[in-house]
């Protein structure tokens, strides 16, 4: 396992040392919440980025010097290197391999990085896939929501061969601060799983125990304050145990999207005949979250469901 700490950047004569590369054509499809701030620091950093499916509210990464293409074909055919941020595992397999799909305009020797989170079972395909077209491929999903995409400090979690992660470390670096080689391609997408548990699971720890602070009449933001500094505490309770008692519930991280990770974690316990109980209940709780139209709320809105529990509606 490699990791790549902050400011590790690869140098090369008369290079900007915040680049870490020189300028290269960049493809990047995905532009909602985490992809625009990323392609905002790869323009920065001098990058050509070309874009697909650019939207209104996108449109200020065209303004900046962005270049809109028409299809994804036409993005991998502009682009040496091509990096997808989308919702899920269709989207990347339409993305991908779909009617002028990025697979179809795919340079020749060109690396393909995937930092959506999605199946690590259909990754290994999709991999073997643009590999068979003489590409590289990194899986390279992230962590950090909107405030790290934001702030280039992004936790990114990267599958692949050595040197295709090589290949994409100095374009990686200008996204996140900790960047590791977990193994081969899928690896990374199972990190992210394993990411993405530990955070579910790690909500409803804290929405539990300060609702229960509350309903024995303490201070929610005292016992949080308490338990700051001790075995208790954690980013969760840092920053997402405030949004509960505040109830500032903006999406830095939606419950749909989180949801979906979750079954991504569900599905790969079926496939592998292992037992997550306890993934399985926080899979189902923002299940009913959704059902009651908390779906696009961020992920600290959790405590809602006990809320709702409580009051017997």
């Amino acid at each position: 396992m490699r990791i790549q700490t902050p400011h590790q950047h690869l140098r090369r004569a008369g290079v900007d040392e915040r680049n870490g590369s020189e300028g290269m054509k960049i493809g990047f499809i995905g532009l909602g919440i985490m992809g625009r701030p990323m392609v905002g620091h790869l323009i920065a950093a001098g990058h050509d980025v070309f874009l697909h499916r650019v939207k209104e509210v996108s449109q200020e990464l065209v303004t900046a010097g962005g270049i809109a293409l028409d299809s994804a074909a036409a993005v991998a055919s502009a682009s040496e290197i091509v990096i997808l941020m989308l919702p899920d595992t269709s989207d990347v397999e339409g993305v991908l391999f779909g009617k002028d799909g990025v697979a179809s305009g795919l340079q020749d020797g060109a690396l393909v990085i995937d930092m959506s989170s999605i199946s690590p079972v259909e990754t290994k395909v999709f991999a073997e896939r643009i590999t068979a077209q003489g590409a590289d491929w990194v899986d390279a999903p992230v962590s950090g929501g909107e405030a790290g995409a934001k702030n280039a400090a992004l936790t990114i979690m990267c599958g692949g061969t050595e040197a295709a992660f090589a290949r994409a470390m100095p374009i990686l670096e200008i996204m996140g601060k900790r960047i590791t080689h977990i193994g081969p391609s899928g690896d990374g997408q199972v990190a992210k799983v394993c990411n993405q548990i530990i955070v579910g699971l790690t909500i409803e720890a804290v929405a539990e125990a300060l609702f229960l602070a509350g309903k024995a009449g303490a201070d929610p933001s005292r016992v949080r304050e308490a338990l700051l500094g001790g075995f208790a505490d954690s980013t969760i309770l840092k920053v997402h145990g405030e949004r509960m008692i505040d109830e500032a519930f903006t999406p830095g991280f939606r419950i749909n999207l989180h949801r979906k990770d979750m079954g991504l974690a569900v599905d790969a316990a079926r496939a592998l005949d292992v037992a997550l109980p306890n993934t399985a209940m926080v899979h189902q709780l923002m299940g009913a979250a959704i059902g009651r139209g908390d779906g696009d709320l961020d992920h600290s809105a959790m405590i809602r469901n006990l809320q709702v529990l409580a009051s017997g509606d």
